[in-house]
């Protein structure tokens, strides 16, 4: 998976943002966090949605049975800095809870069928991130 995410943050940057493949077209983001158990620097690209005031991600694995290493890395290490298309924007995350979160997972599985794949797939609820500008 390094690899992978390797290559779509190299493309990412050469390219002003943009990405081909299977991320062609959506918004991506490379998402900086800090390890929780390393505390070392990590960049993981992402899908995101624009919200007023922020950004939405998912910690959705495709699926897979465990939310990934990045969403625990925010828990720990909240403030983060986010690559969104040239810019570097400072953000803090925190989990959208109840309501929030349904009407922001409901918008990206419409705009995005993958998402409601993903969901199937697993029995666990799929964190919903909110990325806000830091103060």
């Amino acid at each position: 998976m390094s690899d992978w995410n390797d290559k779509i943050v190299e493309e990412f940057r050469a390219n002003g943002g943009q990405v081909g493949g299977q991320f062609a077209g959506a918004p991506l983001l490379l998402l900086h966090t800090v390890g929780a158990r390393t505390g070392q620097p990590r960049v993981n690209p992402m899908m995101y949605q624009k919200m007023d005031g922020g950004y939405a991600v998912f910690a959705s694995k495709a699926g897979a049975p465990t939310n990934p290493d990045w969403y625990f890395n925010l828990l720990a290490n909240p403030q983060v800095q986010a690559e969104i298309g040239v810019e570097k924007v400072d953000l803090v995350a925190r989990v959208a809870e109840g309501d929030e979160r349904e009407r922001i997972w409901t918008a990206q599985k419409a705009a995005y069928p993958g998402f409601a794949d993903y969901e199937q797939k697993t029995t666990r609820q799929i964190p919903v991130v909110v990325l806000e500008p830091a103060r």
